[in-house]
């Protein structure tokens, strides 16, 4: 693959047309004064400019008063935008909806999250059988007045017996684990400390747990100490964090990550090996009581996981070079020796992408992705068919947990323009009913979604899912949104939100593109745009906006793109190479600074999806499109919005200032360049309702005024 080198990006920025925004109508701006400094850095023998790298210092006077000054501009302009509060008030409407996760069996106990409508955050109820009355087991909404205290994970014990949540402040990924007894809802004295992308393994005896513990962070360091040297623990309820037996660590490799786990019955026990610059986790394992581990995917060659275990015989899940859409085998750990040991397939590949795999009611249910559709397959544990699931057709199904003696399970089924119903399945007679489903006040049957094909730069054929009003002219003339991701695997199904419902009523067309970087065709589609093919990913979204306006959908001063976290690295890519193919965008949590990415909290990680700026071979590739780096002056880029949060330790905030900044400068024409930046948030997760509605509607009112939407015509007062 040939490069496109650096030096050859702004000749051909600078021979575009200056065009963007020009269907709306912002008034100017006049930025706060941010300062630049002349710093260059030499990587790999190339002088690299970095002239807002004091924004690195986050928690600075200056950084902080420079943000809010930024968010006083970026209010005083949407705050005055026309039919503002009409999209509040419809998102509120639309919101105020009792809202079911999918949900889970233990222990004979059944549980799952509900929210009545605009309760900050939502509830875990419990009950203790199907017809049961239900009761409120945890509610979130006591731990903080303004909803910044949320619980993001939780963990019931295999006998149903106790519950383990973690609590997070101010949307950090930082975790404090607390419990109680599921019976009274009284809590317990046992906590955990310093927790970070991981969540207890209770034991097969419900009398203890394995987690993972990272070294807290430095007094005002949260946002950018590097998060490395986890130690694994076991705790026994009742007994002090101080006295917790440390089972494994890395001492001499400080980013080898690893957690432990045992099996149903007790016999074995887990060890999950992930190595920095490795894209899959390695496998070892050993009897109860034993010291020593023993190897059962030591190389980090492909993806495996552990489904279910029945004695020696562990199932396996599979994807990987030798597989890419996914298999289901069995391995004999007793017969572990030197070499392999021997796979005997139950569950082969198929054209279909394997989504996932449990055991249920003694059968295996295996998941698949299928251009926009769910198919739900049952086979025996000897891979002999026991049937399909029938689903209504495009449409995305999550769910189907359990263990292997149940006898039911859950499972949630949504389209874009259907609400998430909960369905319970009885698995001897494979039928499904209607546990609990949304009544809301929309109308999904004015819209109609349709899967179509763009053709990339390399003539690869890359899925949209268009979705908009039916009988809609194909004129040019109406705004459209264009999100993807493409990265890490990730794969974008059809999926029913209240902001793209408003969206759709707002007259918009929404697109979603399947780019290169997911799984959506399995493991070659994702190599497909990682490491030194990710631009593989920009050619891709870039194919998929340009057929929207080529087939009539919208015209390129109506198009909007957006995207969040790798998703926002590519709006930032994007925006870059094509700022005349559209009309607004809005990175979100975006990672800009790709020469810097791997030097701040968990950064590190990604390089085996990115590649490591340190390697001389991966330099070039990311300096040819980091966003940060490849803005250039003397272009009008689009009105654009850039999103973050002042709490996100997992893609930092300093990411989304500098490029705001340096875009801010280099913008020529009156098209604003707006940074929002959200106090007491993470990186999107446990956000409250209000807080919710507030940032969609932000988003949305600045789409209106990029695109020039009138929303008095659209929305009810």
């Amino acid at each position: 693959m040939k490069l496109r080198p650096a030096l050859l990006l702004p000749l051909l920025l600078l021979a575009l047309p200056a065009r963007g925004g020009d269907e709306g109508a912002f008034p100017p701006v006049t930025y706060p004064a941010t300062r630049r400094v002349d710093h260059v850095e030499k990587l790999h023998g190339i002088g690299v400019a970095d002239p807002y790298r004091w924004m690195e210092d986050q928690d600075s006077a200056e950084v902080t008063e420079w943000v809010r000054l930024q968010n006083g501009i970026t209010r005083s302009l949407l705050d005055r935008v026309p039919g503002r509060e009409r999209i509040r008030k419809r998102l509120t409407t639309l919101m105020d909806h009792e809202r079911f996760r999918t949900p889970f069996i233990e222990g004979g106990r059944y549980f799952y999250w509900r929210n009545a409508g605009l309760e900050p955050q939502s509830v875990l109820w419990v009950m203790d059988s199907l017809d049961g009355e239900p009761r409120v087991l945890l509610d979130p909404n006591t731990l903080s007045e303004d909803g910044t205290r949320a619980v993001q994970g939780t963990r019931v014990s295999p006998d149903g017996r106790w519950l383990g949540y973690a609590i997070t402040e101010g949307g950090s990924d930082w975790r404090d684990w607390r419990f109680l007894d599921v019976a009274t809802g009284e809590p317990l004295e046992d906590r955990l400390p310093r927790t970070k992308f991981t969540a207890p393994a209770w034991s097969h005896d419900s009398e203890g747990f394995w987690y993972v513990r990272y070294p807290g962070p430095k007094e005002g360091e949260a946002l950018i100490q590097v998060n490395e040297s986890p130690k694994c623990y076991y705790h026994r309820l009742g007994t002090p964090v101080s006295e917790d037996r440390l089972v494994w660590e890395a001492p001499d490799e400080p980013r080898l990550r690893g957690g432990v786990e045992d099996t149903d019955d007790g016999k074995y026990e887990i060890l999950y090996l992930g190595r920095e610059g490795k894209s899959w986790v390695a496998i070892w394992f050993r009897e109860a009581g034993e010291e020593a581990w023993r190897p059962l995917f030591p190389d980090h060659d492909a993806g495996y996981s552990i489904v279910d275990t029945f004695g020696p015989r562990f199932l396996i899940e599979e994807s990987g070079p030798d597989c890419p859409t996914g298999r289901v085998f069995f391995v004999d750990v007793s017969k572990a020796g030197d070499g392999p040991l021997a796979r005997e397939v139950v569950v082969p590949p198929r054209p279909e992408v394997l989504d996932g795999v449990s055991v249920i009611g003694g059968k295996i249910c295996a998941r698949y992705g299928v251009e926009g559709r769910t198919r739900v397959l049952f086979f025996s544990l000897d891979g002999e068919p026991r049937g399909e699931l029938p689903l209504p057709g495009f449409g995305t199904a999550l769910g189907f947990g359990g263990d292997d003696d149940d006898t039911e399970t859950f499972y949630t089924w949504m389209d874009v323009t259907t609400p998430p119903e909960i369905r319970h399945l009885d698995l001897a007679s494979m039928k499904s009913r209607v546990f609990r489903a949304p009544e809301i006040d929309f109308d999904g049957s004015r819209f109609e979604t349709h899967l179509v094909k763009a053709t990339s730069r390399d003539g690869t054929e890359v899925p949209l899912y268009v979705t908009h009003a039916k009988g809609l002219e194909r004129d040019g003339s109406h705004p459209a949104l264009l999100t993807g991701y493409g990265g890490f695997r990730i794969t974008l199904r059809p999926w029913f939100s209240v902001p793209s419902a408003v969206w759709l009523e707002m007259g918009g067309v929404l697109a979603q593109a399947g780019i290169r970087g997911g799984s959506e065709y399995g493991e070659a589609w994702h190599e497909g745009g990682m490491r030194e093919k990710k631009q593989n990913c920009f050619d891709d979204f870039i194919a998929g906006a340009e057929w929207l306006v080529k087939e009539g959908y919208t015209r390129p001063g109506r198009l909007a793109i957006s995207g969040r976290s790798n998703g926002g690295l590519l709006v930032g890519a994007v925006l870059n190479q094509r700022p005349d193919l559209f009309g607004a965008a809005i990175p979100q949590m975006g990672v800009m600074d790709m020469l810097r990415f791997h030097r701040f909290t968990i950064g590190w990680a990604w390089t085996r999806e990115y590649g490591s700026p340190d390697d001389p071979a991966m330099f070039p590739h990311l300096l040819a499109y980091s966003p940060y780096h490849n803005i250039r002056r003397g272009i009008a880029y689009p009105p654009t919005l850039v999103m973050t949060s002042d709490h996100d330790d997992r893609v930092v905030p300093l990411h989304s200032f500098k490029y705001a900044a340096r875009l801010q400068a280099a913008q020529v024409g009156r098209n604003p360049i707006l940074l929002r930046v959200e106090t007491k948030g993470g990186h999107g997760g446990g956000l409250a309702t209000q807080r919710f509605i507030d940032e969609v509607t932000d988003e949305w009112t600045f789409l209106a005024a990029a695109l020039g939407i009138d929303l008095t015509t659209l929305l009810p007062e």
